[in-house]
């Protein structure tokens, strides 16, 4: 089992919910993302998404898309977010799992990609544009290198191919709660209990639920429906213009709403 699904486990069995922050590697720069990392940490979460800046995100909103655009324009490359990752990962008290597209996997070779990230401390790998059927080769080495690895579904996801994201994911199936990208919105979709108890039908997994969810509120209501909730928009954005301790204020805020 890898690091990922053994702390979702061990939350499981306490019948606790998982706070799950994503930050973009190099906003607003990779010191401050460094910093981050540790704040993240000591605020709870009890596993991070560290986002690769890509050209192209297409699951992105805006925010999460500028950062991007930021952290590629400052120099951000994943050969200085794995140098990044490898320095700050003996200093964190929970599993990173790296948000890439599929591009950069292929553009070093999945196998080496694998290993690059095991070695400098990742537990897993969120691939939005990687379709379950297609994944064979990167599941492989993945599970090699103790990668767990999540796979979204949809609203729009028939039952057969939550099924299929149930049986190749490895940490936890990642619950798109919304039609449309990332950020922050409003309020909750209102169909959003019943997707996710159709999702939870068809897996074994545990189901954590992302996009939309940026406010103590929302993530509360969210993890009442769902094993765990992951935000980045409002933390991105608040890296962004507030700063880290901003971000990190507003997580412990986040944990605080889901505690068990």
């Amino acid at each position: 089992m890898n690091r990922v699904a053994e702390r979702l486990a061990g939350l499981r069995a306490q019948g606790c919910k998982a706070f799950v922050p994503f930050v973009m590697a190099g906003y607003p720069d990779l010191e401050a993302t460094a910093r981050l990392l540790v704040g993240l940490s000591r605020a709870g979460a009890d596993v991070i998404e560290l986002g690769l800046p890509f050209s192209d995100p297409l699951a992105d909103g805006p925010v999460n898309q500028s950062a991007a655009h930021a952290a590629l324009a400052a120099g951000t490359t994943v050969d200085r977010v794995l140098a990044l990752l490898a320095s700050v990962t003996p200093h964190l008290a929970c599993p990173v799992m790296l948000f890439t597209y599929l591009n950069p996997v292929l553009q070093a070779g999945p196998e080496v990609f694998a290993a690059r990230a095991a070695a400098a401390g990742a537990a897993g790998l969120v691939i939005p544009d990687l379709p379950p059927e297609a994944a064979g080769e990167i599941r492989a080495h993945a599970r090699e290198h103790g990668l767990g690895l999540a796979f979204l579904v949809a609203p729009t996801s028939p039952e057969q191919r939550l099924r299929l994201a149930g049986q190749a994911s490895s940490a936890f199936v990642y619950a798109v709660s919304l039609r449309g990208v990332t950020g922050e919105r409003q309020t909750l979709p209102p169909d959003l209990p019943d997707f996710l108890q159709r999702v939870k039908r068809q897996v074994a997994q545990p189901v954590l639920v992302g996009f939309g969810i940026s406010t103590p509120a929302q993530a509360r209501e969210a993890a009442r429906l769902a094993d765990g909730v992951i935000v980045g928009s409002a933390l991105v954005r608040l890296a962004g213009s507030g700063g880290v301790d901003a971000a990190c204020g507003l997580a412990q805020e986040l944990r605080e709403a889901i505690r068990c």
